[in-house]
């Protein structure tokens, strides 16, 4: 898999100024009584009246719901897009994070309670979450509208007002299914879709971290991101055993529409099997499949001082890639000064994912956020090879860790165009890190000036001090005594003190030299560990700009 890095710092300033899990995309809004109209004369046939309705097999209902799904994805990439406006007052659309918080859903009524499972959660509009999603249900085979409420909610300190400022014809804003994800007596928040087309999910022992999103239509252009947002949701109830969760959203968006089914796979680890189907409606000049969104604050990576008592803040310590030939990439990610972009390129994609890789507590020292308990998120391509393209890693600067300001996707390399389809389906998992099969893996990548005492080494040519270690390897299967090498590769600039011996555990080895950067230039390493002729470790790459200590 071919690495391939680029530098931009002319977007900078704009996207910095539009952090990705802070910068929505308005929502559509569909009208009911039409969509019923619709549903009820396309479904009848197979769904029958709800006094004459014959039953269907489970697996057909789905596969016919997902055709519906993409018919209606298909019929709305015909028609101009239709910008959709909120439908809220003013003081909503202007509430702050701690007042919106204050407006909380009454558990009790929850969709399906104690009759499945799970539960659905309904999310009051405001806020960042300004523009309505029109949500059903399929229950016994007949579709079913779930209808905005405010007795849905109770509106607790100073959002007592905005009951009286809300519409009755007000929309949800988005939905959290529960369920018994850690204790079989409580159930707990499984994911949130709510904002543009973004959802984040979990998995057992972990917390909310990184997201995922249905679709990234040109991250980090020239040209400004488009954020496509799920417009429509049909929720299919599960039954009283039920161990999955079926449900399907309609993506709508100027440039494309879509139709997406997921199927929530709740357990340990969880997992989201993806399928779905875009329309454009126009060429699309960068089309990001399976985006997922993170933060990198500092790190033990991160050369700027950051005045903060907590060692490490980040939810995604780095960029995992595999491909079907074996090939592991681990690129750990940071907090630049200057927006970067980098592209692994491949043709056998196995899958790719921002992981949360240190699990220690103590490296972070928070105990609220708990960034130790971040989930991992893991994409695998499934059925049909998705074919050429590359995997593509934004990183943004940001002064704090609310915004997240790391994206990783795929990019076709053929360009989808105006009545054309694309059809891909994929696993998102929620993980706690795939492990490459027989494979170290790096643990640990530091840095720091690398000059001797005394020595007069002025700036753009400082010289660095880099450390990697490696470890993960099945118990007794690497001897320190075994003669491992280093394969390294680097772009430019001169590499000296290079040595590579096993730490006081032996069950790690460290790989450390010094680095003089040529100039400016940025330096493009590769890392590897080898027995003989046999690589024995996934491939360590990392970027150095000197201008980073400028």
């Amino acid at each position: 898999m071919k690495r391939h890095t680029i530098t931009t710092s002319r977007l900078t300033s704009k996207l910095f100024q539009r952090p990705c899990i802070l910068y929505y995309r308005p929502s559509s809004k569909r009208m009911v009584a039409v969509l019923a109209t619709i549903l009820a004369t396309t479904l009848a046939p197979f769904l029958g009246s709800a006094a004459h309705a014959q039953p269907l097999q489970s697996a057909r209902l789905v596969e016919h719901l997902h055709q519906k799904m993409i018919y209606r994805a298909m019929d709305l990439a015909k028609e101009a897009y239709r910008q959709p406006s909120p439908n809220l007052a003013a003081e909503l659309q202007a509430l702050g994070y701690h007042e919106y918080r204050n407006i909380r859903f009454l558990a009790d009524r929850a969709l399906w309670k104690d009759q499945s499972p799970f539960e659905v959660q309904l999310l009051h509009p405001g806020f960042l979450y300004q523009y309505p999603v029109n949500i059903y249900q399929v229950i016994d085979e007949t579709m079913i509208s779930v209808p905005f409420a405010k007795d849905f909610f109770r509106y607790d300190g100073d959002s007592h007002n905005i009951r009286e400022l809300t519409q009755d014809d007000a929309s949800f804003s988005g939905f959290r299914v529960h369920y018994p994800l850690n204790n079989p007596d409580y159930k707990d928040e499984l994911i949130v879709f709510q904002g543009a087309s973004y959802f984040r999910p979990l998995g057992p022992g972990v917390s909310y971290g990184a997201s995922a999103r249905g679709l990234a239509i040109d991250t980090a252009e020239p040209s400004g991101e488009e954020f496509p947002h799920f417009s429509e949701f049909w929720l299919v109830k599960p039954t009283s055993q039920a161990s999955t969760l079926t449900l399907y959203a309609l993506l709508d968006s100027p440039s494309i529409t879509g139709a997406y089914r997921f199927e929530l796979q709740p357990g340990l680890p969880s997992k989201i099997d993806v399928s779905v189907d875009l329309f454009p409606r126009k060429t699309i000049n960068k089309l990001g499949i399976a985006p997922l969104t993170s933060m990198f604050f500092h790190g033990e990576n991160s050369v700027r001082p950051i005045d903060d008592f907590r060692p490490e803040i980040h939810d995604s310590d780095g960029l995992l890639i595999a491909s079907k030939n074996q090939q592991w990439i681990w690129r750990p990610t940071t907090n630049p000064k200057h927006l970067r972009i980098s592209t692994f390129s491949g043709e056998q994609l196995a899958g790719f994912g921002l992981m949360q890789r240190d699990r220690d507590f103590y490296h972070y020292q928070d105990t609220e956020a708990r960034y130790d308990r971040r989930p991992s998120l893991w994409i695998e391509p499934k059925g049909l090879h998705w074919g050429k393209g590359h995997v593509e890693l934004v990183e943004i600067p940001t002064q704090n860790e609310t915004n997240d300001n790391t994206v990783a996707y795929w990019v076709p390399q053929k360009q989808l165009s105006a009545g054309q389809q694309l059809t891909l389906n994929y696993s998102l998992h929620i993980t706690d890190n795939p492990q490459p099969a027989g494979l170290g893996k790096v643990v640990q990548t530091r840095n720091g000036w690398g000059a001797v005492p005394g020595e007069v080494n002025p700036p753009p040519q400082r010289k660095r001090q880099l450390i990697v270690d490696f470890s993960g390897w099945p118990e007794n299967t690497i001897n320190p005594a075994l003669p491992i090498e280093a394969q390294f590769e680097h772009s430019s600039g001169t590499v000296t003190d290079f040595t590579v011996y096993p730490l006081p555990d032996n069950k790690t080895w460290r790989v450390s030299f010094k680095l003089e950067p040529t100039g400016g230039q940025a330096v493009d390493m590769s890392l590897s560990l080898m027995l003989g002729k046999r690589a024995i470790s996934e491939t360590w790459n990392y970027v150095w700009y000197p201008e980073e200590i400028e």
